[in-house]
């Protein structure tokens, strides 16, 4: 009889062993927040750029929190949405002494809504965001490609930002 309780154990041990070894965080992204990654690019070339002397931030954003500042020069950004709001507005302030003028910001506008969105035991949750309607200003921003709708956690960049950049000038090679 005590043979037969130990045979009906084991069973039972092994797969709260397997249930136990299968709890882990390596089926979730390290991204665990919806984030659009959004791309700086030359309208001149289409080739990736980073951007010096450029303050980005939130507009209406609590404490005025930068999301790049001066001492910075990306070519990425990520962009967070409010997931309590269905539109968030980015500024972009260029620096550089002959465009340290506020008429010259760009702003991006994203109209969007929010839906929670239950990735898994391990991730949690979290919201994806669908995109409605894309607005910008045109000072130094040429055009923005968006061609996936859909921000979630996945790490691609969904947002391509064109800048006119400046053409080298012939006589500044002689």
């Amino acid at each position: 009889m005590r043979r037969f309780r130990l045979i009906l154990l084991l069973p039972v041990v092994a797969v709260m062993l397997a249930g136990i070894a299968g709890c882990n965080t390596s089926g979730c992204t390290d991204n665990r927040s919806s984030l659009l990654l959004t791309g700086f690019y030359s309208s001149d070339t289409w080739k990736a750029i980073s951007i010096d002397s450029l303050e980005m931030g939130g507009v209406g954003a609590p404490h005025d929190s930068l999301l790049i500042d001066l001492s910075e020069r990306p070519n990425q950004v990520y962009m967070p949405l409010r997931s309590q709001q269905t539109t968030t507005s980015f500024f972009f302030h260029y620096a550089a002494k002959e465009l340290s003028n506020p008429a010259l910001n760009d702003t991006v506008t994203l109209d969007y809504s929010s839906e929670p969105y239950f990735a898994s035991e391990e991730c949690g949750a979290m919201y994806r965001y669908h995109v409605h309607r894309l607005e910008y200003t045109t000072h130094l921003i040429d055009s923005i490609a968006l061609p996936d709708s859909l921000i979630n956690n996945v790490n691609v960049e969904r947002m391509k930002i064109f800048f006119r950049t400046a053409k080298p000038d012939e006589n500044d090679s002689k």
